[in-house]
């Protein structure tokens, strides 16, 4: 709410863009000003991020990707403002009115985001040395968590009488044991695959990907905000975090959730070890396995029925990640199998001409 207070420490700070405003709405940490010269968002944020999620920015800008909520600079050139232990930064305020059904706009933002790694995408050098150690330390998280899984499960049937989270564990176990195993069997591949590579892609991550850092201008085109977290890293740290997120709901067969990330494949086509990475990641039953854990260690008796219901949740979200993965994992099927076919019959034809 607008008082007099919050607009005279706003004036003060936008005197650095010789913008004076008449009035503010605040929206946590983004304050929408009214001036004279337009409508613009100030955000706050920790000076621990500042420059180097601008200098992100900037790079993306130079590389010729320019669907980014542009950051204003001061009147001195600079691109925040340091004031009271917070940095400020200053955008124009997007109108983002629905200019398409709301589903399209998952869809819009997956497409752009497999432009923005495209135009940001470069191959790194990475030692044999640093793959092997992430595979050593995956693993071994994995067969603790292998270990973990068939001591609770001993646990709970030696028990005279289970308790409801106890017996729910047990029915849900070679579920479990299923997902742990697909995924263990795509991260070996993956170390095969990439045990003579000597370099890698990275790309701009955004970072914290959400429909609601994805805003559209007047014209209907969505533009990326909030770059706080950007980093250079593999595709599919921007991709995971999203669908993890989407997924924990109500057990459903998610063909959204395919349609989007299949949108972002034809952008931007994975390469077989980033695939092979994404769905052991994808498949790996890590909140299910946390909150088991949980409840063996408790040291004072935790709420039975809360810990029954986070275990569902949990479980739902394995399941809704399973029929994702299974759906990716047919359409690669399908496409290889359309190369092949293609490949045969122009072999054909070649050897008949």
């Amino acid at each position: 709410m607008n008082n007099d207070h919050a607009l005279a420490e706003t004036a003060y700070i936008l005197k650095n863009y010789d913008i004076r405003p008449y009035y503010i709405e605040e929206f946590g940490r983004i304050k929408k000003v009214y001036a004279n010269s337009g409508t613009y968002a100030l955000k706050t944020i920790d000076p621990h991020y500042g420059i180097d999620f601008i200098r992100q920015v900037q790079f993306l800008y130079q590389k010729g990707y320019n669907r980014i909520v542009p950051i204003y600079p001061t009147q001195d050139g600079r691109y925040a403002v340091y004031e009271r232990n917070n940095l400020y930064y200053l955008m124009p305020w997007l109108p983002n009115d629905e200019k398409e059904d709301r589903a399209e706009r998952p869809v819009q933002m997956f497409r752009e985001l497999a432009r923005m790694h495209t135009i940001s995408s470069r191959e790194l050098e990475i030692s044999q040395e640093a793959r092997e150690e992430h595979y050593e330390k995956t693993i071994r998280q994995w067969e603790k968590d292998e270990e973990f899984l068939e001591g609770f499960i001993e646990t709970c049937e030696n028990e005279w009488y289970m308790s409801p989270f106890q017996l729910l564990f047990c029915l849900y176990y070679n579920n479990i044991r299923q997902a742990m195993g697909f995924a263990k069997q795509k991260l070996e591949d993956w170390r095969e695959k990439t045990k003579d590579q000597k370099k890698a892609r990275m790309v701009q991550l955004h970072g914290n990907l959400s429909t609601e850092h994805f805003l559209y201008d007047d014209k209907g085109y969505g533009h990326f905000i909030n770059f706080e977290k950007a980093r250079t890293g593999s595709p599919i740290h921007d991709i995971l975090p999203y669908l993890s997120r989407y997924l924990k709901s109500r057990p459903k067969q998610s063909d959204e959730a395919v349609e989007w990330v299949s949108t972002y494949f034809r952008y931007f086509p994975l390469k077989e070890d980033e695939r092979l990475l994404f769905l052991s990641y994808l498949a790996y039953p890590a909140g299910l396995l946390r909150t088991a854990e949980a409840y063996h260690m408790q040291k004072t008796k935790l709420d039975e029925r809360k810990q029954v219901q986070k275990l569902q949740r949990n479980y739902w979200h394995l399941k809704n990640t399973e029929y994702v993965a299974m759906r990716l994992e047919e359409i690669e099927r399908q496409r290889k199998a359309a190369l092949e076919e293609a490949k045969q019959k122009a072999e054909q034809e070649g050897a008949q001409s």
